[in-house]
């Protein structure tokens, strides 16, 4: 992780999700590597929907499970939060990859995967996790600032041609 704080930050979040009533499966301490800031990967579970460690971006290897029973209730707590870096779902059936997709509010939807980025393709949260887009052709309209500039020279303001002008 980038340092001390960002440990301590992703500590933070495990330490409320126990005190939500959350169990740890695996991980939920650091890990001792020769010098550095790393936390052992982590999952937890027992924690409802509205928990903060459900509900924030927490940018650690933190990852909290909740059980459901179909599309509609993982589409509902997939979107029931005020972000929406990016999503994923695992699947082998085509038609439910792009139907739940479709339904995400995330800038980006992994299937069978994550993290798999291309410079080509636009990145970029929605809702709280972010304006705008971070590569491809989107990148470059965000950062274009299109302007136009109108010069006159020396015609009078009443739209007369000054001598020996073509008209």
């Amino acid at each position: 992780m980038a340092g001390e704080r960002h440990v301590a930050n992703v500590e933070r979040f495990v330490k409320a999700a126990i005190e939500d009533g959350g169990r740890i499966v695996v991980g939920g301490e650091r890990m001792e590597l020769n010098g550095g800031y790393y936390y052992k990967p982590t999952v937890i579970a027992g924690l409802d929907n509205d928990a903060r460690t459900v509900q924030e971006e927490i940018f650690g290897p933190v990852l909290t499970v909740q059980p459901l029973d179909t599309e509609e209730e993982a589409i509902a707590l997939a979107n029931g939060t005020p972000y929406g870096l990016a999503a994923g779902l695992q699947t082998s059936d085509l038609a439910r990859a792009h139907r739940v997709a479709a339904r995400l509010d995330a800038g980006i939807v992994w299937v069978n995967d994550w993290a798999m980025l291309d410079p080509a393709v636009p990145f970029g949260g929605v809702k709280q996790s972010g304006y705008g887009r971070e590569s491809g052709p989107e990148a470059l309209q965000a950062n274009t600032r299109t302007m136009s500039v109108a010069i006159s020279l020396g015609c009078p303001p009443d739209g007369a041609r000054p001598a020996g002008s073509a008209g």
